[in-house]
């Protein structure tokens, strides 16, 4: 057992590690007191290791072993984009088993929970609890409508030298303008061994595998019978928050949380709220 003064819990100093499966050689971070069941972090679309709020993953990675870890041919994996969520959710499940572990927790964002549903309804002994925030369910209203609005804000974006983010995942106003560049610069406190972006390629893979999902035949989400924590802002524009209502109900017993004033960021722009709320959900 390492001692506490060993135990990395900020995610700007996780160590950037590899592990192969099925061919694929997996870039992942690890931290947090390597014991007990990980947390299992699912990306969104066009996201790298570098995606992650460390708001989010630190207060998590205080008691619990968090491990995120980059999609097949994205950022520092090998490999090229599958072209389905199923098959993203094959090569997570294979990434998991690589690393040995019979159990763990999940928790995801926006493309991320699309994945974490089909690993769920697909292998529901590996999963204990699960945390899906800013997505939907296979087959869901507008679902298939992700690409449009990534495009335009993609354009919009470019044309005020902003990131993409800024507009994807935080209203236009006087709350979610700070909220966004303060999410932004928070992802740039890791100065080390930053991950490689991701390519035009891969990035539009995704995309068609979100159509894709979106048009596809509703999973049976009766058979999520883990504990669900499900978030959202009140105002997504790129999965509809009444898409996270669709989960709440079609996930028996599960909990939501819709932040007031917020888009398909919620979760980073009102942190403060959420980390507690997921850090004592995914501690029962």
């Amino acid at each position: 057992m390492s001692s506490t003064n060993d135990i990395i819990t900020t995610y700007a100093q996780a160590p950037a590690k590899t592990i192969t499966a099925g061919g694929t050689t997996y870039a992942y971070r690890e931290l947090g007191p390597k014991e007990g069941i990980p947390v299992i972090f699912f990306v969104h679309l066009a996201a790298t290791l570098d995606n992650w709020d460390p708001r989010i993953v630190d207060p998590i990675a205080k008691t619990r072993h968090v491990i995120a870890f980059d999609n097949k041919g994205v950022g520092g994996s090998s490999g090229k984009v599958p072209d389905s969520v199923e098959a993203m959710a094959d090569d997570a499940y294979a990434f998991i088993k690589a690393l040995g572990f019979e159990q763990v927790d999940i928790f995801s964002f926006s493309l991320g929970g699309m994945v974490a549903q089909d690993l769920v309804v697909k292998h529901p002994e590996l999963v204990r609890r699960l945390v899906l925030t800013g997505t939907g369910p296979r087959g869901g209203k507008d679902m298939d409508k992700v690409a449009g609005v990534t495009y335009w804000d993609i354009l919009r974006a470019t044309l005020t030298h902003s990131d993409p983010k800024e507009f994807l995942f935080f209203n236009r106003n006087s709350t979610g303008k700070p909220a966004a560049k303060a999410f932004i610069k928070r992802l740039e406190e890791r100065t080390e061994s930053r991950d490689a972006k991701i390519k035009t390629q891969a990035f539009q893979t995704q995309l068609k595998a979100i159509k894709k999902y979106g048009r596809g035949t509703p999973s049976d989400l009766s058979k999520v019978t883990q504990p669900t924590l499900i978030a959202n802002g009140d105002n997504d524009r790129m999965v509809p928050s009444v898409l996270s209502e669709d989960l709440h109900r079609r996930i028996a017993g599960s909990e939501l949380v819709i932040y007031a004033d917020s888009g398909h960021g919620g979760i980073f722009q009102y942190h403060e709220q959420f980390a507690p709320l997921a850090v004592e959900f995914l501690n029962r």
